[in-house]
């Protein structure tokens, strides 16, 4: 009689732990609807952004008609997309860059 051992293959799942940090971004987008105070207001009062910083997002959403508010894990972007259509933004989320750093 041959006994043998049962053969097991590695596991080839990644590790919650092993797996890299996909960042996602919240951008705000130009709508003709809000003011410029609004929007300074609610970067500030929901993003808690120096007032100088809200400001220059906002400029940056006036003059472009887009700004980065937001970087980290597409789920915080989720919530934070959601924030925004509730204060009446328009806001979407996309993939940032590799090197984006986690605002």
């Amino acid at each position: 009689m041959c006994l043998t051992a049962p053969v097991v293959s590695p596991d080839t799942r990644q590790d919650a732990r092993t797996v890299p940090l996909h960042l996602w971004r919240t951008v705000v987008h130009d709508d003709p609807v809000n003011t410029m105070d609004y929007v300074v207001w609610v970067f500030r009062t929901y993003f808690a952004l120096p007032t100088a910083l809200a400001e220059h997002r906002m400029m940056q959403v006036h003059t472009t008609g887009r700004a980065v508010v937001s970087t980290g894990p597409r789920e915080r972007m989720e919530v934070d997309v959601a924030a925004m259509h509730s204060y009446g933004l328009r806001a979407t989320i996309e993939p940032a860059a590799p090197d984006e750093a986690v605002q």
